[in-house]
């Protein structure tokens, strides 16, 4: 791994959740060297703010007694899309536009981008 995925892993686990930006503005995820589309350009590096909604969800059922898990794509505030997980939720809870936030769970290289019901709900 190098170049933006490294950068990028690298700020997540030092506890910082990083997005890029194109110069017209538009949020770039996953991270790239070069804006999409053009290859034209560069890419600054930002903070997110870390709050999004559920574009779509699916949960995958495991063999007992595993527990099932989630996996969602996350419309980020800023408006990129990612595929992430959101935790303490369950099938009946977790929904499509629910509000959410994102954390992250772990520290260096064991850092993963993981997401929650926001404060405040829908």
């Amino acid at each position: 791994m190098s170049g933006p995925e490294l950068h990028w892993r690298t700020a997540l686990g030092e506890g910082k959740f990083l997005l890029q930006r194109a110069p017209d503005g538009t949020a770039v995820f996953p991270p790239r060297i070069a804006v999409p589309g053009t290859g034209s350009g560069s890419l600054e590096w930002f903070e997110a703010c870390g709050l999004g909604t559920v574009y779509s969800l699916s949960w995958i059922n495991r063999r007992a007694p595993a527990e099932p898990y989630n996996v969602a794509l996350i419309d980020l505030d800023e408006g990129a899309r990612l595929m992430s997980r959101v935790e303490a939720t369950d099938a009946d809870s977790l929904t499509i536009g629910m509000r959410v936030e994102a954390f992250i769970e772990g520290t260096g290289d064991d850092a993963i981008l993981l997401f929650r019901p926001a404060e405040g709900g829908a």
